[in-house]
């Protein structure tokens, strides 16, 4: 008989999954289930909790990923052929053994766009999520989730594009029913509709994306209210720097009450080294 003590529970952990079920999600997301015993351990110490999905390179090939502390340095040593495709996503939704995933398509221009195009029930892949056993997590531990307004902000401004939509959902259903804020959301298409339910504070503003009207546009307009606030912004690069820096230089929120990450950039993807983000 093993035994596992504290020390030996890092954080997170991989996870072997199977995909089993796929539906669509509006005109630009499909969300996967994806299930296996392992699962039952996963965990979210969040709303906006983040976790990694290794793809297979090809359809139908094993996905294979180094475990243990060094994990990362041994994935990137690996062969570009060999290594598993490894994106960032947000869990949507947890429950025993199953994980919720949301991913937004555009046709073939990534691998991840490509593989949940075509994914069907049976396929699998590998999970890099938060581990239930971690005691940390019983202590209120929060590793990937960022979601943290401060006590004394009475107003919230959310705000990120489509591939925030997953972070906003779970972050909108944990408002309390005295939340004020203001929700903005920037989408492909008509077709993406946000259905949330809402306390009476709480306003929705959905843009659709058509070269003329932005996010960035539409928080502009918003009267924001007296007293301290709180934004969370995510979403592609560019737009969220724009964000902040509206509501830092333009509004005069302190900078330390702003939460901001680019979930992805435009022309790169995960695997390009990152840049220094600006002021």
């Amino acid at each position: 008989m093993s035994v596992t003590t504290d020390v030996e529970v890092e954080p997170y952990a991989h996870f072997e999954a199977e995909v089993l079920a796929v539906r669509s999600v509006g005109a630009s997301l499909v969300r996967v289930t994806f299930g296996g015993p392992g699962l039952r351990d996963v965990t979210s110490s969040g709303p906006d909790q983040r976790i990694k999905v290794f793809l297979p390179r090809e359809r139908g090939a094993e996905v294979r990923v180094p475990t243990g502390p060094d994990w990362y340095a041994r994935y990137r040593e690996l062969p570009e052929h060999e290594r598993a495709v490894m994106r960032t996503y947000t869990i949507r939704s947890a429950r025993d053994g199953e994980v919720d995933v949301d991913f937004v398509r555009h046709g073939d221009a990534g691998p991840a766009s490509r593989w949940a195009g075509a994914v069907v029930p049976g396929e699998r892949v590998v999970l890099f999520a938060p581990d239930a056993r971690f005691p940390g997590y019983r202590r209120g531990a929060r590793v990937g989730s960022d979601y943290a307004p401060p006590r004394d902000a009475v107003w919230q401004l959310l705000a990120g594009d489509e591939t925030a939509l997953p972070a906003l959902s779970g972050i909108v259903a944990a408002l309390p029913v005295d939340a004020v804020a203001h929700v903005l959301v920037e989408v492909p298409a008509e077709g993406d509709g946000v259905d949330w339910s809402v306390p009476p504070g709480v306003t929705v503003t959905r843009v659709v994306r058509d070269g003329r009207s932005d996010v960035l546009a539409a928080v502009r307009e918003v009267t924001l209210p007296d007293g301290p606030g709180y934004a969370w912004l995510a979403g592609e690069a560019g737009l969220v720097r724009d964000l902040r820096r509206h509501l830092v230089r333009d509004r005069g929120l302190d900078r330390e009450r702003v939460y901001f990450c680019g979930y992805w950039r435009r022309g790169r993807s995960e695997d390009t080294p990152r840049e220094p983000e600006e002021d």
